[in-house]
């Protein structure tokens, strides 16, 4: 307890600010970001699974939430998470946990700085209190004419400075001496920013709060018969996918961290889905395991879950006794951190490095992201699969042809290797260069593995080549 209360406590101070600021960015009452919190404390915080990761709101799934909530409304938002996370319990009821961390890096990655983009291109215009283009690529074509409002604009201007400021100072405080840093950077800017527009009187934005009981909208019978349309199927899919493998890779990455207990991926799967389930029934936002908080409170020292588990206690107090300090907040200044955040999704020295070391991988990773950017986040997620799907699979299928030809006698030719549809070419572009007057012999003992589509493709051409017999020598 000693070690485990002033983390929760540390944990906490992290988790404010960014329940907020996601909720706010994600178009919904902020009160619903700290309700999810409370849940990923208490709820997920106390099952088994893994005994360190800390859950709540993550950004990684703000865009996803926003378009949900704009294409379906706040209602049904609700029943998304909820189903996704009963879909979450039987996965990981059926032993499928483990599975998600089959998924390519590179794509995780790809989906990250994806969202980074996103949020970094709409939280800009929430900084300067201007409504943000609805796709993103016209989030990235209307920065000029940001830059325009900015320039004519005191409101405007001065909004924008709140948010500069708080990414400024967030930065600094990165450099601060260690115990200084034990206080997050978020906070400190959150709170610098909210005491300087008070005293300063300044015209910006601030955090509209309801209550956290007014904020509860337990989804209702017309609601829940939307799960026929299958955008909203597609969408809880998406939320299952994404969610999932965040939160398992985010269980991998603690697991790093610290020397206690490994993560049990089944049981963690399973504590997600407890989690998103009744943040569904109070129609709050949708979980998953965060890094920041999950390192934040392995560094302060935590060693079991009764960490986490106090840091949701320490939230529904805040909410439950001082909801009213959520309204003197900027939400310029909840902006600046979530494009602070934004940025740390962004895997600008990992994609060097990959360019350098696997340069598919690499492609993969920019194209799934500037896919999320171009289209949205489902598609390009399925995009980014699709690609690392087609990379595998041409990467597998590598096949040797060597023909040996002494001058007289047969022809000789060896397979070797996995022949598939996808080195179809190459090989009857080497067969149907022999000689049509000699018998041909062809070895396919070296091959780990022969399609329908070249099975059919040799014999073929072991018909057609009927001036001299072929001799195809195969294992049967």
């Amino acid at each position: 307890m000693r070690r485990d209360v002033p983390a929760s406590v540390v944990v906490f101070l992290v988790a404010l600010p960014l329940c907020v600021g996601v909720a706010v960015a994600s178009g919904v009452p902020a009160e619903l970001g700290l309700i999810t919190g409370i849940v990923g404390g208490l709820v997920a915080g106390s099952l088994p699974g893994s005994s360190l990761q800390v859950s709540g709101p993550a950004a990684g799934l703000t865009v996803l939430v926003y378009e949900a909530v704009d294409a379906y409304g706040l209602a049904v938002l609700g029943v998304i998470v909820l189903t996704a996370g009963l879909t979450q319990l039987a996965l990981g009821a059926m032993k499928l946990g483990r599975w998600f961390r089959a998924i390519s890096v590179a794509v995780v990655e790809g989906m990250l700085a994806g969202i980074g983009l996103v949020i970094i291109g709409g939280q800009l215009y929430t900084m300067a209190g201007v409504k943000a283009p609805a796709s993103g690529l016209g989030k990235v074509s209307g920065l000029p004419g940001l830059a325009a409002e900015l320039a004519s604009s005191a409101a405007a201007l001065s909004a924008f400075a709140i948010g500069v400021g708080s990414i400024a100072v967030m930065v600094l405080w990165a450099r601060m001496p260690t115990r200084a840093r034990m206080v997050p950077g978020a906070l400190v800017a959150v709170a610098l920013a909210t005491t300087v527009t008070a005293l300063s009187g300044m015209p910006v934005a601030k955090v509209q709060v309801k209550g956290l009981l007014g904020a509860i909208q337990p989804p209702g019978p017309a609601e829940v018969g939307r799960l026929v349309e299958a955008g909203v199927l597609g969408t809880v899919l998406a939320f299952v996918l994404i969610a999932s493998a965040e939160s398992l890779f985010s269980a991998a990455a603690v697991d790093r961290l610290h020397d206690g207990p490994r993560t049990d991926y089944d049981k963690e799967l399973m504590a997600q889905g407890a989690g998103n389930t009744l943040c569904g029934l109070l129609g709050a936002l949708p979980m998953t395991a965060v890094i920041v908080r999950s390192a934040a409170n392995v560094q302060a020292g935590a060693k079991t879950k009764t960490s986490r588990v106090l840091h949701g206690v320490w939230l529904l107090l805040f909410a439950a006794l001082l909801p009213a300090v959520l309204g003197v907040i900027p939400v310029a200044a909840l902006a600046g951190v979530l494009v602070h955040a934004g940025f740390k999704l962004l895997p600008v020295k990992r994609l060097v490095s990959l360019w350098h070391e696997r340069r598919g991988e690499a492609v993969i990773l920019a194209a799934t992201a500037s896919a999320i950017v171009a289209v949205n986040m489902f598609e390009g997620v399925l995009i980014g699969l699709g690609l690392a799907v087609v990379k595998t699979a041409w990467e597998t299928s590598h096949i040797q042809v060597e023909v040996f030809d002494r001058g007289h006698g047969p022809v000789r030719v060896t397979l070797t290797g996995n022949a598939t549809f996808l080195r179809l070419p190459k090989m009857l572009d080497t067969l149907e260069a022999l000689p049509i007057d000699r018998p041909i012999e062809v070895d396919l003992l070296g091959l780990r593995h022969l399609d329908h589509a070249c099975g059919t493709a040799l014999t073929a051409w072991a018909e057609r080549h009927n001036t001299q017999p072929v001799r195809l020598i195969h294992a049967d």
